[in-house]
């Protein structure tokens, strides 16, 4: 039987320093958890956001890939504003991958991949 179940983030080194970004950029989200190696890299962590928890850390062996913008996490916020202070924020120093505009299955709606390399859809409910 599963017990629970949870979106899960692998660094490769930021992992830190990309939900710290987070918890201070995304409105109510917090880190929950953080339990680092001696190193300094994350052995394990906790994100929440909006009631969804991600789990996160540092991958301990360096891999040939990193995130891909086919998986992603869909951000519902309240005002078309919204969408666009967010895509600006989480989109600096990453890529638009549809930059914010009303599109004909929303209203107002933005992809965006961060700087970390992780996309969030984001869209005015």
């Amino acid at each position: 039987m599963i017990t629970a179940a949870a979106p899960f983030l692998m660094f490769q080194g930021q992992c830190e320093d990309a939900l710290t970004f987070y918890a201070g950029t995304i409105p109510g989200a917090r880190i929950v958890a953080m339990e680092k190696k001696s190193d300094g890299t994350v052995a394990m962590a906790g994100l929440a956001i909006a009631g969804l928890e991600i789990m996160a850390n540092d991958s301990p062996p360096v891999h040939d890939f990193d995130f891909t913008p086919s998986t992603s996490t869909f951000l519902t916020v309240d005002a078309p504003e919204d969408v666009d202070s967010l895509a600006a924020a989480l989109g600096e120093g990453g890529k638009a991958l549809m930059p914010p505009d009303a599109y004909g299955f929303s209203r107002r709606f933005a992809w965006v991949q961060d700087r970390f390399g992780v996309s969030w859809q984001i869209n005015a409910a």
